[in-house]
């Protein structure tokens, strides 16, 4: 894809450009041509050697949202500098750049607000959205993430502090998918904020009023999505950290109206799936033969279950016998059908309640549904740290030669186990991905790095593949063909054998090509994106996915 056309900017005012801006590696011949001489120092540098001035800079701050703050300011300040330090440092930099630490900058948004990026539509304005859309910097736009600020990570509600997480995930849609920062939108709906320490507060830069609620807050989000469609038709739309309560009937509403996905809903489901997909070829078992418990029973863990039920159809179950290879477990207990206070979505999974009554005593917590279900999977997304205790895991273990288990929950502090207890506690037989990054294991005298079931492994690849192929709309088949892709990339890199349910973040931009192309032929299998040949279909992905690298 074709780098914006640069503007005249001359002078400061082309320095103050982060998507024009060379600093040090303007030529001598630019400097005179654009205005430049005297404003520099005399040093010419190439973005190689600004990269790694920029590295070392970063490592002389010794605390994450120290290096965060850093990042954001050298992205505001040079873009290209910025990509081109990040994806020479991306496994590095990823918990700094975006989870954990994206949460503490989300939290201490109004402290460390520098310079405003993106755009912030406030419940008011709601009838001037398309007006203040045409407000956005650039032109086009590829990829919009939108949140509003609910349900950040497991922080709960940072209003407009909540800007972080579309600024951190766009970073991401370039740095991994190449999609052009130009062409990316962060967007933060402030509807107001619950969170009384966040109203009280002396610097808090977001409307100070409670959270806009039911008919209202949908007349917000219809009049949002109606802006984007006459703005911006086209564009993907991804949903950010949006409540439960709001999460699925958005998606609901929209997805077949949009070119759209959630992410915590389909994102994490997809790389659950793909972390699953590695486990069972390394256990030498089908998708079809597990029996999978989930703790947690908000949007994103039914979105992942609803991933796998696809899957598992794709392979031949009924709808029936693939809901019934799930077991849900929320703060109340395992769903079952005579609770009265399920979702829709979370009723699929509910038991039978003569199932439950024959293991006797009141309704089963985690760790008596594991010891009658006897699980091979056992997935965390509570946020309830530490859940998943020593006496559940061996329980697991005693009945099931590789236990898959996936403590989903971030950040780390929420985490359901740390992974060096799941190894401990199953002698090393535990094939484990986990939401937020954890030190190596130990192994046979080695270290073996712990998968980080991390969106980033399929939210940049769905942006890169939509925008290559021209697709319509984003369907649960090409999520799946998304998460297929990712543990074909695991296998290929050979980290399998080694545990890594997942492929190396180092080399997740050529990952990226690769999950893509699956994305892209399933858009075109559903008729969603024009007919294209495979190879086709790869020239476009490499034609759109932007590099760092300074042009004259």
């Amino acid at each position: 894809m074709a780098t914006p056309a640069p503007d005249r900017a001359r002078g400061t005012a082309l320095l103050a450009d982060p998507l024009l801006n060379k600093g040090t590696a303007f030529s001598p011949e630019e400097r005179i041509a654009l205005g430049l001489d005297g404003l520099l120092p005399p040093a010419t540098e190439t973005l190689e050697e600004q990269a790694g001035r920029a590295y070392e800079a970063f490592l002389g701050y010794d605390k994450p949202l120290n290096r965060h703050i850093y990042l954001r300011q050298l992205q505001d300040t040079n873009e290209v500098l910025f990509y081109g330090l990040l994806t020479r440092h991306l496994e590095e930099m990823l918990p700094v750049v975006y989870t954990p630490t994206v949460g503490e900058a989300c939290r201490r948004f109004s402290e460390i607000y520098r310079r405003p990026r993106g755009l912030f539509l406030t419940y008011e304005d709601r009838h001037r959205f398309r007006e203040i859309l045409r407000n956005r910097p650039g032109g086009e736009v590829d990829v919009i993430v939108v949140t509003d600020g609910q349900r950040i990570l497991g922080l709960g509600d940072q209003g407009v502090g909540g800007m972080g997480i579309p600024i951190g995930k766009l970073s991401l849609y370039t740095a991994i998918g190449g999609i052009h920062p130009a062409r990316t939108l962060p967007i933060l709906l402030d509807v107001g904020t619950d969170n009384e320490q966040l109203l009280a507060g002396e610097h808090y830069l977001g409307r100070r009023q409670h959270r806009v609620t039911g008919d209202a807050y949908d007349e917000m989000i219809e009049a949002f999505v109606s802006a984007v469609e006459a703005e911006l038709p086209g564009t993907l739309l991804q949903w950010e950290d949006f409540a439960t309560a709001h999460a699925r009937p958005i998606l609901s509403r929209y997805q077949d109206r949009l070119l759209t996905f959630n992410d915590d809903i389909q994102g994490t489901a997809a790389v659950a799936l793909g972390a699953l997909t590695t486990a069972t070829k390394v256990a030498g078992t089908s998708l079809s033969d597990h029996r999978i418990v989930v703790l947690g029973a908000g949007s994103a863990a039914v979105g992942v279950a609803d991933m796998i039920r696809t899957a598992l159809v794709e392979e031949g179950l009924s709808a029936q016998q693939a809901a019934d290879r799930f077991w849900f477990v929320d703060i109340d207990g395992l769903l079952v059908n005579s609770r009265t206070d399920l979702t829709p979505e979370q009723r699929v999974y509910a038991r039978d309640d003569t199932e439950v009554r024959k293991w006797g005593g009141d309704a089963p917590d985690l760790a008596r549904v594991v010891g009658e279900v006897k699980p091979t999977v056992l997935i965390g997304l509570s946020t309830a740290h530490g859940a998943f205790t020593e006496e559940i895991v061996r329980t697991m273990a005693g009945s099931c030669d590789r236990p898959v288990i996936l403590p989903l929950s971030n950040p780390t502090s929420n985490a359901e186990a740390d992974p060096a207890d799941l190894a401990r506690w199953t002698d090393g037989r535990a094939l484990i991905a986990a939401g937020s990054p954890f030190p190596p294991l130990k192994v046979d005298g080695r270290e073996v790095p712990v998968a980080q079931a991390n969106n980033v492994y399929v939210f940049p690849a769905v942006g890169l593949a939509v925008t290559a192929c021209r697709a319509t709309r984003v369907t649960d088949r090409m999520m799946v063909a998304a998460a297929r892709a990712v543990g074909d990339c695991a296998v290929r890199a050979g980290t399998a054998g080694a545990t890594p349910l997942l492929p190396p973040l180092a080399s997740m931009r050529d990952a990226a090509r690769e999950i893509a192309l699956a994305v892209a032929q399933a858009a075109v299998e559903d008729g969603v994106a024009p007919e294209a040949a495979e190879s086709d279909l790869r020239e476009a992905i490499a034609a759109a996915q932007w590099t760092p690298r300074y042009t004259a």
